[in-house]
């Protein structure tokens, strides 16, 4: 099952061991079209090989394109992709993306993982989770306006109410009393079968909740809709301790909802609380601004961010800012084309791996026309 990347996840801005190979290819989802991504990975793959080999030398890189080389030949794994795939590879850390957006085929070998490409895809503010939720299954969703997937649920979020309950799914009980005075014994239920299945439901809830909160909505931040029938609606919202369920969701079962109609119902409850959004982080801009703690000059962003001065970063969706900040002397080096090099992103990754906020905005919201804003911690 596809897994789409809910967010730049936190541990791709650790350091690994040396090597780090990092390794970019658009997919496609359907055949016959990704019959031909096996042997686009496979030469990436070679390439990387012989960079390493340059790099490091044989022996030390032969035992990651051996891991390469596994996924390369996985057939069951090129049948599930989406439209970019980003894989990440170290002598102690290896992990594969599936990814919503198609990206530009590369592969590189050095010091640190290069994740650039995931900043503006997936620090986009259009982005959102979706959680289909009835009485026997659970289904989450990831996307935006363009496209929606399903998420594989990790271990620990049940999908069933008896994977999360198992054998504590209450059962009737009958018990035994006398009436009139007599010793006529009358069975009858000790509650209701409506009132067992309400506390199954609130149970199995409690547990969905705190699985999505704990596995998706903390470490991703990206806005929850809720997608299930009314009632389930009433009682989740009243037992959730997630901070991004959005307050309006899809009341209906989503059992009858299409990938495609699900996506259109959640881009109409999304699209109002985004526009909201935008505006409160654009009013939150201009009185920092004011206050000379806001800046739309990339050379400040960036000696900022270094310094680890930048609370939120907004970025334009599609405009570069030619420049990178030299890794050695956090400098700003405007000598590159925007072609060759994005300080925008260079910015975005410093900001992020200090503990900062990114966010991606379409053109029409930026604040200014540099292409990047900021908000600082201090003046």
């Amino acid at each position: 099952m596809p897994n789409a990347v809910t967010g730049i996840p936190r541990e791709l801005l650790q350091p690994y061991a040396s090597p780090c190979i990092s390794i970019f290819m658009p997919t496609s989802r359907t055949f016959p079209d990704n019959s031909q991504d096996p042997l686009r990975f496979k030469n990436l793959v070679s390439k990387v090989e012989s960079d390493g080999v340059v790099f490091v030398g044989k022996r030390e890189i032969a035992p990651l394109i051996e891991r390469l080389r596994a996924v390369q030949d996985d057939a069951s794994f090129w049948k599930h992709t989406l439209d970019g795939l980003a894989v990440f590879i170290t002598p102690d850390y290896f992990r594969i993306f599936r990814l919503q957006e198609s990206v530009i085929e590369q592969a590189q070998i050095s010091n640190s993982l290069y994740i650039k490409p995931l900043i503006r895809a997936y620090q986009t503010a259009e982005r959102f989770q979706v959680l289909a939720l009835t009485r026997s299954e659970v289904k989450l969703y990831a996307g935006n306006r363009h496209e929606l997937d399903e998420v594989e649920l990790a271990d620990g979020v049940p999908s069933t109410m008896t994977e999360a309950l198992g054998t504590e799914i209450t059962s009737p009980h009958m018990t035994v009393a006398s009436y009139g005075g007599t010793d006529t014994a009358m069975r009858h239920g000790h509650s209701s079968r409506r009132d067992e299945e309400a506390l199954d439901n609130e149970r199995f809830f409690r547990a969905v909740d705190q699985g999505i909160g704990e596995h998706y909505s903390k470490p991703s931040g990206l806005p929850l809709i809720l997608a299930a029938l009314p009632e389930h609606q009433g009682l989740f919202r009243s037992i959730t301790q997630n901070s991004h369920l959005l307050e309006t969701g899809i009341a209906i079962d989503p059992g009858t909802l299409s990938l495609d109609a699900m996506r259109e119902r959640a881009w109409e409850v999304m699209s109002p609380y985004l526009e909201a959004r935008i505006d409160g982080v654009l009013a939150r801009y201009a009185e920092a601004e004011a206050k000379g703690l806001g800046s739309d000059n990339p050379h400040d962003i960036a000696t900022a961010a270094v310094a680890g001065n930048v609370a939120l970063l907004l970025l334009d969706l599609h405009v570069p800012v030619p420049g990178r900040i030299d890794p050695n002397s956090g400098a700003v080096v405007f000598d590159v084309k925007p072609e060759e090099h994005d300080l925008s992103e260079d910015i975005a990754m410093t900001v992020l791996a200090k503990g900062g906020k990114v966010l991606v905005l379409p053109t029409e919201r930026m604040p200014d026309e540099s292409g990047a804003a900021a908000i600082f911690r201090h003046a």
